[in-house]
């Protein structure tokens, strides 16, 4: 699959060789080095469609890939048959009358700063097709069981907040870490620009954090290069470049040229604004301690280290593809692998955002592509083990604390066995609005694509309960 330039999956590969090496973060130069065009832009970026006060200057996704049990979890039904409320107990939170999940034990403590929406819905039960969905606030275009990424998709949030509000200091609107969602030849949608084109892409970080020596090599110099011989080979490339600019601008995306790409690498090489977000040496032991020793929590902790050093959205894909997909071993699944480290990792992150003072201005938002059937081991079309649930999209649940968020609430209701909304069900494209507007962006703005077509950047409504208790 090729968009307009020819790349596959619109994965540019072309090589770093200007300046001595090949690849930042392990994506394309034209992924990483996004020149942003601002004249030919008619999209607007003002305050949301409701009228409250943005107050989000930075974002992180706790993205549950697979899909989280709302019945097991935020959303339980303890009245219900035994066949639908599995084997979990509910727990009292610090929020009153409402409960979670008993191995949810420091979430519980901390819902005073949290908001579930319980009423989430959309009609996608693929995963590909989900995702794409939960993290664009689009349905895939011509979506069908298992359509990969293309360039024809919707842009993911932070690509969508690129082409609103571009950059001019070498530093990322979005990062993706740290596990990137493929599986075998299928690439899952919403993880990229999508029609906006490569240039608006996210860094995708694809190491494990939690790895002993865990560093991005393509942020350092290669081996025998000082920022003097660096800076020297800039100013050649600058010279040999300086009649080339007509030429390597790129019209059908409102692109500027290589050389100012080339002059944006530069600038993080030498700037250290990110780089230094990936030394986790430099964290208090005990800091890291809290987070958790494992692979969730060390990727949260790097997305406070990112949002600190001015990434606006981190989104932080917790295990690998599809790990919340419990078709079997549901529970044993959640109670020894998921929740536990889920619930001491997200808690971390809380605690601290909130004591370094940035939850105000930090949104988080924890969800999943969808939740699970409410029936255990019945089956949407899969196999299930009698201890399993499967795709379940016509009623999930959803978190969110911070950029103004009010806590200790919840949002909309599930009917008595939570498999269908008993209230005004929200979308993802409510989700979406809801994000945009969180960062003063009018959700109701005109994008255009990589071809200058215009296109509605959302077509939901920003979930105004969330912002009144």
């Amino acid at each position: 699959m090729r968009d307009g330039s020819g790349h596959a999956h619109g994965i540019v590969r072309r090589e770093f060789l200007q300046v001595g090496f090949s690849g930042f973060l392990g994506l394309s130069l034209s992924q990483i080095l996004t020149a942003r065009a601002l004249a030919d832009r008619v999209a607007k970026a003002g305050g949301g469609g409701s009228g409250s006060k943005p107050r989000a200057k930075s974002m992180i996704l706790v993205f549950l890939t697979g899909g989280l049990s709302h019945l097991d979890s935020f959303d339980m039904k303890p009245d219900a048959p035994e066949r639908i409320r599995g084997e979990f107990k509910p727990i009292d939170t610090a929020a009153s009358g409402v409960q979670f999940c008993e191995h949810l034990p420091m979430l519980a403590a901390r819902a005073a700063d949290l908001a579930v929406v319980r009423s989430m819905s959309h009609k996608f039960t693929n995963h590909l097709n989900a995702t794409h969905e939960l993290l664009t606030g689009h349905s895939q275009p011509g979506a069908f069981f298992d359509k990969v990424a293309s360039r024809d998709d919707y842009p993911c949030y932070a690509s969508g907040l690129d082409y609103l509000r571009p950059r001019q200091d070498g530093i990322p609107t979005g990062v993706m870490l740290p596990t990137f969602l493929m599986e075998g030849p299928l690439v899952w949608p919403g993880q990229h620009a999508g029609l906006l084109g490569p240039r608006h892409d996210p860094w995708q970080i694809k190491q494990d954090p939690n790895q002993p020596g865990f560093r991005v090599d393509s942020l350092a110099l290669p081996v025998g290069f000082s920022v003097e011989r660096l800076g020297r080979r800039q100013t050649l490339l600058d010279q040999i470049n300086h009649h080339q600019n007509e030429a390597l601008t790129q019209p059908s995306t409102g692109g500027d040229s290589m050389s100012d790409q080339r002059a944006r690498a530069m600038s993080l090489l030498l700037s250290g604004k990110v780089s230094g977000a990936f030394d986790l040496d430099k964290e208090d032991p005990k800091t890291r301690d809290r987070y958790g020793r494992h692979t969730f929590g060390q990727s949260l902790l790097l997305a406070r280290r990112l949002v600190e050093a001015g990434v606006p959205i981190v989104q932080v894909n917790m295990g690998r593809v599809q790990q919340w997909d419990t078709h079997s071993q549901n529970f044993k699944n959640l109670k020894e692998h998921l929740l536990p480290p889920t619930d001491r990792g997200v808690s971390a992150l809380l605690d601290d955002l909130k004591s370094r003072g940035l939850l105000d201005e930090t949104l988080v938002v924890m969800t999943g592509e969808f939740g699970r059937t409410p029936r255990i081991g019945s089956s949407t079309g899969n196999n299930n083990t009698p201890d399993g649930r499967d795709h379940w999209a016509a009623v999930f649940s959803a978190l969110f604390a911070g950029g103004g968020v009010q806590g200790g609430q919840v949002v909309g209701a599930s009917d008595r066995i939570g498999a269908h909304p008993a209230s005004p069900p929200y979308a993802p494209a409510d989700l979406a609005a809801t994000i945009y507007q969180s960062f003063g962006v009018d959700p109701a703005s005109e994008i255009r694509d990589r071809f200058g077509r215009p296109i509605r950047l959302c077509d939901g409504q920003p979930i105004a309960p969330l912002y009144s208790a």
